[in-house]
């Protein structure tokens, strides 16, 4: 809201701003070169997840072997759930089935996809921070790991980890509209409308 006053005037004037004004990333970011720095940044994250959905449904061999693939039988998400030790461990056994594997698989297809073309931002920082969350969480304890009965320490920092800077990463796309630099951001937002919680 904004209030104006007239001088000499006891009266003031109150103009009410638009509300669900629909603003582009210009409005928040005003330095052309962050603009940029934030595209890649948002292209970057959402390639880092669109290559764990192709590497996990056809087997690229690098951390998945083709056997394993999703299309070939393999099991993505249950893979991962069956090796849960913390704390967390029986919570994650709900998702340790077929369902689970379709979810997990569409999740990282879905953010890597928004990530990349600038659409759709904040559902997927939505969605790639509860899975984020939710791997951080079956990692834990993160700082240290029983091997054969010996105390051995796995990470470098007892609390934050990569999963914390790729849900931030996905975070600050979608809050500072990075889809609409050298993404289809505005095209998008011209679609939505009024439906902002899509942009």
């Amino acid at each position: 809201m904004r209030t104006t006053s007239l001088e000499g005037n006891i009266m003031s004037k109150t103009i009410a701003a638009p509300v669900n004004e629909v603003r582009t990333q210009e409005d928040i970011v005003t330095r052309p070169g962050v603009r940029k720095v934030l595209a890649v940044s948002r292209i970057v994250i959402g390639f880092t997840f669109l290559w764990a959905f192709l590497d996990k449904a056809f087997g690229l061999n690098f951390s998945t072997p083709p056997e394993g693939s999703w299309l070939n039988g393999g099991t993505p998400a249950q893979g991962y759930i069956m090796g849960i030790e913390g704390p967390f461990a029986g919570f994650f056994q709900l998702f340790a089935n077929p369902f689970g594997d379709a979810l997990f698989m569409l999740g990282l297809l879905g953010i890597g996809i928004a990530m990349i073309t600038g659409a759709g931002l904040r559902i997927a920082a939505v969605a790639g921070t509860l899975l984020m969350l939710f791997m951080f969480l079956a990692a834990l304890p993160t700082a240290t790991a029983m091997v054969d009965g010996e105390l051995i320490r796995g990470a470098t920092n007892p609390i934050v980890d990569s999963h914390w800077h790729e849900a931030l990463l996905l975070i600050i796309a979608a809050v500072t509209l990075a889809g609409d630099t050298w993404g289809l951001g505005k095209w998008w937002s011209s679609k939505i409308g009024k439906h902002t919680w899509l942009r």
